[in-house]
Protein backbone atom coordinates (compact mmCIF):
# COMPACT_ATOMS: atom_id res chain seq x y z
CA UNK A 1 0.00 0.00 0.00
CA UNK A 2 1.18 3.50 -0.83
CA UNK A 3 -0.12 6.74 0.64
CA UNK A 4 -1.86 8.85 -2.00
CA UNK A 5 -2.86 12.49 -1.93
CA UNK A 6 -6.46 13.32 -2.76
CA UNK A 7 -5.75 16.03 -5.32
CA UNK A 8 -9.41 16.85 -5.84
CA UNK A 9 -12.40 16.30 -8.09
CA UNK A 10 -12.95 17.44 -11.64
CA UNK A 11 -15.03 16.74 -14.68
CA UNK A 12 -13.13 14.53 -17.12
CA UNK A 13 -13.36 16.44 -20.43
CA UNK A 14 -13.15 13.43 -22.76
CA UNK A 15 -15.98 11.39 -21.27
CA UNK A 16 -17.97 14.04 -19.33
CA UNK A 17 -17.66 12.04 -16.13
CA UNK A 18 -16.60 13.26 -12.70
CA UNK A 19 -13.35 11.88 -11.31
CA UNK A 20 -11.49 12.09 -8.03
CA UNK A 21 -7.73 12.22 -8.56
CA UNK A 22 -5.35 10.34 -6.26
CA UNK A 23 -1.65 11.20 -6.59
CA UNK A 24 1.15 8.80 -5.72
CA UNK A 25 3.93 11.37 -5.46
CA UNK A 26 6.68 8.75 -5.40
CA UNK A 27 5.74 7.16 -8.74
CA UNK A 28 4.32 10.44 -10.11
CA UNK A 29 1.16 8.60 -11.16
CA UNK A 30 -2.38 9.89 -10.76
CA UNK A 31 -5.21 7.40 -10.31
CA UNK A 32 -8.52 8.78 -11.63
CA UNK A 33 -11.64 7.20 -10.14
CA UNK A 34 -15.03 7.95 -11.71
CA UNK A 35 -17.52 9.02 -9.05
CA UNK A 36 -21.04 10.34 -8.79
CA UNK A 37 -22.02 13.96 -8.28
CA UNK A 38 -23.03 13.51 -4.63
CA UNK A 39 -19.67 11.97 -3.74
CA UNK A 40 -17.84 14.64 -5.75
CA UNK A 41 -19.66 17.32 -3.79
CA UNK A 42 -18.87 15.58 -0.50
CA UNK A 43 -15.17 15.31 -1.35
CA UNK A 44 -14.92 18.90 -2.63
CA UNK A 45 -16.78 20.24 0.42
CA UNK A 46 -14.48 18.38 2.82
CA UNK A 47 -11.37 19.63 1.03
CA UNK A 48 -12.67 23.19 1.09
CA UNK A 49 -13.57 22.93 4.79
CA UNK A 50 -17.24 23.63 4.10
CA UNK A 51 -19.48 22.77 7.03
CA UNK A 52 -23.10 22.32 5.94
CA UNK A 53 -25.87 23.72 8.15
CA UNK A 54 -27.22 20.16 8.53
CA UNK A 55 -25.02 17.06 8.30
CA UNK A 56 -24.74 15.40 4.91
CA UNK A 57 -24.41 11.60 4.71
CA UNK A 58 -20.61 11.43 5.19
CA UNK A 59 -20.79 13.98 8.02
CA UNK A 60 -23.52 11.91 9.66
CA UNK A 61 -21.39 8.76 9.38
CA UNK A 62 -18.47 10.60 11.03
CA UNK A 63 -20.72 11.93 13.78
CA UNK A 64 -22.22 8.46 14.44
CA UNK A 65 -18.80 6.83 14.70
CA UNK A 66 -17.51 9.52 17.04
CA UNK A 67 -20.66 9.29 19.20
CA UNK A 68 -20.14 5.52 19.42
CA UNK A 69 -16.56 6.11 20.58
CA UNK A 70 -14.97 4.85 17.39
CA UNK A 71 -12.44 6.50 15.09
CA UNK A 72 -11.47 5.97 11.48
CA UNK A 73 -7.71 5.45 11.30
CA UNK A 74 -7.29 5.03 7.56
CA UNK A 75 -8.75 4.15 4.20
CA UNK A 76 -7.41 1.56 1.79
CA UNK A 77 -8.21 1.29 -1.93
CA UNK A 78 -7.79 -2.47 -2.11
CA UNK A 79 -8.77 -3.71 -5.54
CA UNK A 80 -9.98 -2.85 -9.02
CA UNK A 81 -12.46 -5.30 -10.52
CA UNK A 82 -14.01 -4.70 -13.95
CA UNK A 83 -13.42 -0.97 -13.64
CA UNK A 84 -14.85 -0.70 -10.13
CA UNK A 85 -12.59 0.44 -7.29
CA UNK A 86 -13.13 -1.28 -3.93
CA UNK A 87 -12.08 0.16 -0.59
CA UNK A 88 -12.02 -0.51 3.12
CA UNK A 89 -12.47 1.92 5.97
CA UNK A 90 -10.15 0.96 8.84
CA UNK A 91 -11.52 1.55 12.32
CA UNK A 92 -9.54 2.10 15.50
CA UNK A 93 -10.75 -1.23 16.90
CA UNK A 94 -9.07 -3.08 14.01
CA UNK A 95 -12.26 -3.72 12.03
CA UNK A 96 -12.33 -3.04 8.29
CA UNK A 97 -15.57 -2.02 6.62
CA UNK A 98 -16.15 -2.60 2.89
CA UNK A 99 -16.94 0.65 1.05
CA UNK A 100 -17.08 2.28 -2.33
CA UNK A 101 -13.82 4.12 -2.97
CA UNK A 102 -15.56 7.48 -3.30
CA UNK A 103 -17.38 7.10 0.03
CA UNK A 104 -14.22 5.91 1.76
CA UNK A 105 -12.30 8.94 0.45
CA UNK A 106 -15.05 11.33 1.62
CA UNK A 107 -14.94 9.75 5.10
CA UNK A 108 -11.12 9.85 5.21
CA UNK A 109 -11.15 13.57 4.49
CA UNK A 110 -13.59 14.18 7.33
CA UNK A 111 -11.40 12.27 9.78
CA UNK A 112 -8.14 13.68 8.41
CA UNK A 113 -6.67 10.20 7.95
CA UNK A 114 -4.44 8.85 5.19
CA UNK A 115 -5.75 7.27 2.01
CA UNK A 116 -3.65 4.32 0.90
CA UNK A 117 -3.87 2.59 -2.43
CA UNK A 118 -2.60 -0.78 -3.53
CA UNK A 119 0.65 -0.34 -5.44
CA UNK A 120 -0.74 -2.74 -8.07
CA UNK A 121 -3.74 -0.48 -8.62
CA UNK A 122 -1.49 2.57 -8.93
CA UNK A 123 0.63 0.73 -11.51
CA UNK A 124 -2.40 -0.55 -13.40
CA UNK A 125 -4.74 2.47 -13.33
CA UNK A 126 -2.26 5.30 -12.76
CA UNK A 127 -1.67 7.93 -15.39
CA UNK A 128 1.72 9.58 -15.66
CA UNK A 129 1.86 13.16 -14.49
CA UNK A 130 3.04 15.21 -17.45
CA UNK A 131 4.96 18.40 -16.75
CA UNK A 132 5.29 20.55 -19.85
CA UNK A 133 6.56 23.87 -18.51
CA UNK A 134 9.09 22.65 -15.97
CA UNK A 135 8.61 22.74 -12.22
CA UNK A 136 7.25 26.30 -12.24
CA UNK A 137 4.58 25.36 -14.80
CA UNK A 138 3.58 22.36 -12.72
CA UNK A 139 3.27 24.53 -9.61
CA UNK A 140 1.11 26.97 -11.56
CA UNK A 141 -1.11 24.10 -12.78
CA UNK A 142 -1.51 22.81 -9.24
CA UNK A 143 -2.28 26.30 -7.97
CA UNK A 144 -4.92 26.84 -10.69
CA UNK A 145 -6.47 23.49 -9.79
CA UNK A 146 -6.49 24.36 -6.09
CA UNK A 147 -8.18 27.68 -6.94
CA UNK A 148 -10.79 25.71 -8.88
CA UNK A 149 -11.37 23.50 -5.81
CA UNK A 150 -11.81 26.60 -3.65
CA UNK A 151 -14.59 27.84 -5.94
CA UNK A 152 -16.39 24.58 -6.74
CA UNK A 153 -19.74 23.73 -5.17
CA UNK A 154 -21.61 20.42 -5.00
CA UNK A 155 -24.14 21.77 -7.51
CA UNK A 156 -21.36 22.02 -10.12
CA UNK A 157 -21.33 18.22 -10.26
CA UNK A 158 -25.02 17.49 -10.69
CA UNK A 159 -25.56 15.32 -13.78
CA UNK A 160 -28.40 13.01 -12.84
CA UNK A 161 -26.25 10.03 -13.84
CA UNK A 162 -25.37 7.19 -11.49
CA UNK A 163 -21.66 6.60 -10.73
CA UNK A 164 -19.98 3.68 -12.46
CA UNK A 165 -16.75 3.09 -10.60
CA UNK A 166 -16.72 4.87 -7.26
Amino acid sequence: MVVVEVVGVRRHPAVEEIVVLLLDAESELVVPIMIGPAEAGAIAAAQAGVVPPRPMTHDLLRDLLVAAGEQVVGVRITRLTEGVFHAEIELGNGARVDARASDAIAVALRFGVPVRCSAEIVALAGIEVVVTDGAEGAEEDVERFREFLDQVTPEDFETGKEPEGG
